[in-house]
């Protein structure tokens, strides 16, 4: 099965990470901060909470700032309050996108991301119009120091969908709800590092775009996850 989240795009995702480190632990926070506020604040007892803290230790967010969002939510009976919105629409190419935003003001993000879509030669859709081309499934990346036959059956014996092995990672797709127990069998097989773990949605069918049409396509994806209100970005473009 072809995933979406192949390494060339999650390498291509870091390295606007490293450009943007300050940004993209605020959105963390933001996550954060929501399923500690919707839960109990103790993520061994928040399932919504675990992920999200797991998600963003894969993406190397200081255990402080983690803590500070999750003592925020705590610390907060009123006031600040979110909203999950999902827009959904196409870009250069009929390329799908779902975009996840958490915001606090629907008619300022609407207007943000509505404007980033018609500036790119594309245009919202309505809901469901587009998130049918998509599966939820659990996207893990461990690097490829770990003996593969192991990390291979490990995963499978868990439950895990498919396993790839790339030049330097080993990709796992899973569904929901074998995820967890997947990520845990990894730990205990001995996994300290995981360079992506969490839940997205992946592509059921993709669309081939030549180098120029493609770069449209991350110009509008970068475009998107710049914006303080957009959680997640997808989109079923295949990549080379």
């Amino acid at each position: 099965m072809s995933g979406h989240s192949k390494w060339a795009t999650i390498h291509r995702k870091k390295g606007l990470i490293d450009a943007a480190r300050g940004k993209v632990f605020q959105k963390l926070a933001k996550e954060i901060f929501v399923a500690a506020k919707q839960g109990t604040p103790d993520p061994d007892q928040n399932a919504a909470l675990r992920l999200v803290v797991d998600k963003a230790k894969a993406q190397n967010m200081p255990k402080d700032n983690i803590q500070k969002a999750i003592d925020k939510a705590k610390g907060t009976s009123e006031g600040e309050n979110y909203e999950s919105i999902r827009y959904e629409g196409y870009g250069h190419g009929g390329v799908a996108f779902m975009v996840d935003c958490l915001t606090d003001n629907k008619n300022r993000t609407a207007s943000f991301v509505r404007s980033a879509f018609t500036k790119a030669g594309g245009n919202l859709g309505t809901d469901g119009s587009v998130s049918y081309m998509f599966e939820r499934r659990g996207s893990i990346v461990i690097p490829g120091e770990y003996d593969e036959d192991e990390m291979m059956m490990t995963s499978l014996d868990a439950g895990a969908l498919d396993f790839e092995s790339g030049e330097d990672t080993y990709e796992i797709t899973t569904d929901q709800e074998s995820f967890t127990k997947v990520k845990e069998a990894l730990e205990n097989a001995g996994v300290k590092e995981f360079l992506e773990c969490e839940l997205t949605y992946i592509p059921n069918m993709e669309i081939t775009l030549d180098e120029e049409g493609a770069e449209k396509v991350h110009n509008l994806a970068d475009t998107l996850e710049d914006l303080d209100d957009v959680q997640n970005v997808y989109y079923n473009l295949k990549e080379n």
